[in-house]
């Protein structure tokens, strides 16, 4: 008979120092003792990941994007050797495995790949033999046989991927707060827990700046239906499950999220004729940059301007292929802005209620903020403003769908 088996994924604060790894270990012996199968995903241990991106730039401000995938995935290799060896010192039977070991295949996108496939077969052979696997999160390999990276918080992607790999009953994300909130709450101090929320809302405020959880990791989840718990190490509080459907009614908005990982970019000038925008965007495509809200002038004079967001980490890529290609696409200037933020709001229950668009607007108004630019879908409303505007905005907006209630 198949032993149940469950994903636990550690953020860097829950395994920054000794206390707090066996603190880890004891969690998920606990499950292993009460007849579970474990595999737990790691982090690098608190601030070491920022620590090995300025050592990074101090050699060179501008690295090879391989090298420094190759100097990154040491920090979760530090993560699972430790928490080995406190499986051992707690007398679990434990084996802490990397991207190769596992082998978890990726793209070849340095710094922002995407896993393909994980092989499962090592994994499946310690388990038989009641190991609890540790895994490095972040990391893959890719087809030249190099490490890769899955972008910052990419420790969750590799969480679930594995959950789905596994087939496993169930995914936690293990990290410093204790649950999704309604928003920040260190921004917003009537931010309440929710108990649940919906994939596709939970996926919308991961991608549009809700730093809880990795957007590709929700993805995952939501294609393979694993269930997802975001809980705190730090306490036993149930934390937030992330599910198909909620029962949770009456709530036209789930919550307010805002990205100050944002760049605006004009492109000035270009000519007013059929196939522009897509020789632009194939341009930034292919610098393997992400573009989030587009907005195109009414042509004038046989000229139209195009402004678009792009995460500000891809500023420097996005810009230098556009000014060598400024002629090509004959237009005439550009114009980068840093200095704006993203604020959103997601929920389900804006599908069939009217009126939550200029309800939004109308808070923005009244604290007298200015909207450079908007973009929604069914379910989210997401708005261009000034960075120094933020906190001003996220709570004017709480405030006015009462999400504190």
């Amino acid at each position: 008979m198949r032993r149940r088996l469950i994903v636990k994924k550690f953020g860097g604060t829950s395994v920054q120092d000794k206390e707090r790894i066996f603190r880890v270990a004891e969690r998920c012996a606990a499950d292993y003792r009460d007849g579970a199968d474990v595999v737990v995903v790691l982090s690098a241990m608190g601030k070491q990941t920022d620590v090995l991106i300025d050592m990074a730039h101090d050699i060179n401000p501008h690295p090879p994007k391989r090298e420094l995938d190759m100097l990154l995935v040491t920090g979760e290799q530090i993560s699972v050797a430790l928490m080995g060896m406190a499986f051992s010192a707690l007398g679990i039977p434990a084996v802490s495995l990397n991207a190769f070991q596992v082998a978890m295949h990726t793209t070849s996108v340095y710094g922002n790949a995407r896993v393909k496939r994980i092989d499962t077969e090592r994994i499946q052979h310690e388990l038989e033999n009641r190991k609890i696997v540790v895994v490095t999160g972040f990391q893959g390999m890719n087809k030249y046989d190099d490490f890769t990276t899955l972008g910052r918080g990419g420790s969750d992607t590799t969480a679930v991927a594995l959950a789905a790999a596994l087939r496993a009953e169930k995914c936690e994300i293990f990290t410093d707060v204790d649950g999704v909130y309604t928003a920040d709450p260190r921004i917003v101090k009537k931010a309440r827990k929710l108990k649940e929320i919906t994939y596709g809302e939970m996926l919308d405020l991961a991608t549009l700046g809700a730093g809880v959880l990795h957007n590709r990791s929700v993805e995952l989840a939501k294609k393979y239906n694993i269930p997802l718990i975001v809980r705190s190490s730090l306490n036993d509080s149930e934390g937030t499950t992330i599910k198909e459907d909620t029962r949770v009614e009456g709530m036209l908005v789930s919550g307010v999220a805002a990205d100050k990982n944002t760049t605006r970019i004009s492109v000035i000038g270009l000519e007013d004729r059929p196939g522009t925008a897509f020789k632009l965007f194939d341009l930034v495509a292919k610098a393997h940059v992400n573009v989030d809200m587009i907005l195109q002038s009414i042509g004038r004079d046989g000229t139209k301007d195009i402004t678009f967001t792009i995460p500000e980490d891809t500023e420097d890529e996005c810009v230098a292929i556009l000014k060598e290609n400024l002629k090509r696409l004959r237009a005439h200037d550009l114009d980068v802005n840093h200095d704006v933020a993203k604020v959103s709001i997601v929920g389900a229950g804006m599908m069939s209620a009217p009126g939550v668009a200029a309800k939004m607007f109308e808070c923005l108004y009244n604290a007298d903020i200015n909207i450079n630019m908007i973009s929604t879908s069914e379910i989210r409303v997401t708005v261009l403003i000034d960075e120094k505007d933020t906190e001003r905005a996220m709570n004017a907006i709480h405030d006015a769908f009462g999400l504190d209630e």
